[in-house]
């Protein structure tokens, strides 16, 4: 039998995830107006049956208080939702002059819920998902399917309504623990939201897929001298019995500063908090623990008689809490571990280093990563004890229970909360919407990057295609003065506008006959460039008739001889020839001797075309 549920559960696993991800293929069609729509008539229905499933929650579990349910399941439909009701999930969802961020959905979430707060976490986790246009199947705790699955059918049929794919939001019927691994290593299965056992936990990080898993919250709350102490007293107790302590924010230690121990304990009286003697103490402790030293399933979210009377333990009517005072921290004291119902460890320590090193103690047994939470009139001191935990949340003057879950905080509000490193988790964040989407960003240049290869204009280009234009020009005479040679002293640009028109003048006959497209120049290319100049180049020379002879003058297309490392050089350089070699990454040998255009220099100098042999 037990092998036939298990293939049931295997196979509605991977049902319910194919079709899951077929309909995440038609939300990520959809745009920001729909998504909300959608969610917003799913967290209206939630609203409207908080009570029934909060209700139906403790008789299927037996744990925790139904109104405190009803108001977990509140919580999970109304504030969450209003607090992410305008975050943007579609599209560009920020954007600045330089990074464009685009939303893109993760895919089909595997959401494991827990027994302690089935409904309000299973209300969270679906309308995180959909908010984020991915689509969730539920694998239920087996001993809260019943209200966890009527959970999801009250959302579906209200997203249905609106436009939502049915498939979109899957709960399985039978949840076995291979159903559950079925679940989360399914190849469509694109995130993991592990909410539960530590087990479970370790099973989501080790599936292979990205797992957003919470670990076990052992809270210790410190109140430090300076603390209005009946406030502190009232907010601890009224966290510690909220839901009979299923929240696993909830408190579990107090450690007093020895000043107000006595102010501590009156007030804890006062407020309905009973102090067990040393034997009752232990007689508890055998109740709490297993001989494993693990936490006895059987006081979980009960009721402070229905714990007394398990262990055989009579106290007074109408007692919210039972304390007792426990004399160090680890296995062998059973009372200082995480116990998820209306009992607390107390100590008794003298001043904020000692405090902040016996909460650092209780959250190693347990709570690494968690919360922790602190009483207190200074606000230094507040910081000072929050940088001395290992805790992902550290509240101050406030329940922990309500604290760390964003209700009476500002931090965001959520039933899913990291523990960072400290407790193996990806993330110290209350878990969000923002977590189930990756972003996309578009980001543009800020500082350019300097490149041997000059960026060549698309005019530039164009005019390098063309065959340069002939240019008459009157015959300048030539002055007596000499001419300084390129890079030598003083130029005398008169001189060489003259020998410039004198050559140009002489070439424009054989342009002008030429059919043949513009020579290349004799280059030697940079190293790992595409382009490489024959070894041994021979081009023809421009003549140019003058008093019946001819003369004969090497350009850029016409390699003067090699100078003596090898390079292939010219004796003259126009503003033609730069473009071509700016247009192949090519560099153009020249020597003292070479004759320079002052248009060609303008151009190739930023360049640095130019390199000298």
């Amino acid at each position: 039998m037990s092998t036939d549920k298990d293939l049931l559960s295997v196979q509605q696993a991977r049902d319910l995830v194919d079709a899951a991800h077929k309909a995440q293929g038609e939300i990520v069609r959809f745009d920001q107006a729909k998504i909300d729509r959608i969610c917003e008539a799913m967290a209206k229905a939630a609203l409207r049956e908080a009570a029934r499933l909060g209700a139906m929650a403790v008789e299927e579990t037996g744990y925790g208080v139904p109104d405190d349910k009803r108001e977990k399941n509140r919580f999970a439909a109304e504030d969450v939702w209003n607090y992410f009701r305008g975050l943007r999930t579609v599209g560009v969802v920020s954007e600045s002059k330089d990074v464009v961020e685009i939303a893109s959905p993760r895919g089909v979430v595997a959401a494991i819920i827990p027994s302690t707060n089935p409904t309000s976490t299973a209300i969270f986790k679906v309308l995180i998902a959909i908010k984020s246009r991915n689509a969730i199947v539920l694998s239920p705790h087996p001993s809260a399917a019943r209200c966890i699955n009527e959970s999801v059918r009250v959302m579906r049929e209200a997203g249905v309504k609106e436009g939502l794919p049915a498939d979109a939001i899957g709960c399985m019927t039978t949840a076995t623990i291979e159903g559950t691994e079925a679940l989360m290593k399914h190849k469509q299965t694109a995130v993991i939201l592990a909410t539960g056992g530590i087990g479970l936990v370790r099973a989501a990080y080790s599936s292979g897929k990205p797992a957003f898993g919470v670990g076990p919250g052992n809270v210790p709350v410190f109140i430090e001298g300076s603390a209005d102490v009946p406030k502190a007293v009232q907010d601890i107790l009224t966290g510690k019995t909220f839901d009979n302590g299923t929240i696993c924010a909830s408190e579990q230690a107090v450690v007093c500063d020895a000043p107000v121990e006595s102010a501590v304990r009156e007030q804890f009286k006062a407020q309905g908090a009973y102090f067990l003697s040393a034997a009752e103490a232990d007689q508890l402790g055998k109740v709490v623990a297993t001989p494993q030293r693990s936490l006895n399933p059987g006081v979980v979210g009960r009721s402070v008689e229905v714990i007394a009377k398990l262990a055989g333990l009579n106290v007074p009517p109408g007692t919210r809490c039972l304390m007792a005072e426990v004399g160090g921290v680890g296995r062998e004291f059973p009372l200082s571990m995480e116990k998820l119902s209306p009992i607390l460890a107390f100590y008794v320590t003298d001043g904020l280093a000692r405090g902040a090193e016996r909460c650092y103690e209780i959250l190693r047994y347990g709570g690494m990563g968690h919360t922790a939470g602190v009483h207190t009139r200074s606000r230094e001191a507040a910081i000072r004890f929050g940088s001395e935990m290992p805790a992902s949340r550290i509240t101050v003057n406030t329940p922990t229970t309500h604290g760390a879950i964003g209700f009476s905080t500002a931090l965001p509000p959520s039933m899913t909360l990291g523990c960072g490193s400290w407790g193996g988790n990806v993330t110290s964040d209350n878990v969000s919407p923002l977590h189930l989407m990756d972003i996309k960003r578009v980001a543009f240049e800020t500082r350019p990057v300097k490149s041997s290869r000059p960026a060549v204009s698309s005019s530039t280009v164009a005019a390098s295609a063309r065959p340069p234009m002939p240019q008459r020009a009157p015959a300048r005479a030539a002055t007596t003065q000499p001419v300084a040679a390129s890079g030598q002293g003083k130029i005398n640009r008169e001189e060489i506008a003259a020998i410039v028109d004198r050559f140009l003048a002489g070439r424009e006959p054989q342009q002008a006959q030429s059919t043949q497209a513009p020579a290349r120049p004799i280059v030697e290319a940079e190293a790992g460039s595409m382009y490489r100049a024959p070894a041994e180049a021979t081009r023809p020379t421009e003549r140019s008739g003058g008093n019946g002879g001819s003369s004969e003058r090497r350009t850029a297309a016409a390699p003067a001889p090699a100078s003596a490392n090898g390079h292939k050089t010219v004796d003259f350089v126009s503003e033609d020839d730069v473009r071509r070699a700016i247009l192949k990454g090519e560099k153009i040998y020249i020597t003292a001797k070479t004759i320079i255009t002052p248009a060609a220099r303008d151009l190739a100098d930023p360049a640095e075309i130019f390199a000298k042999s």
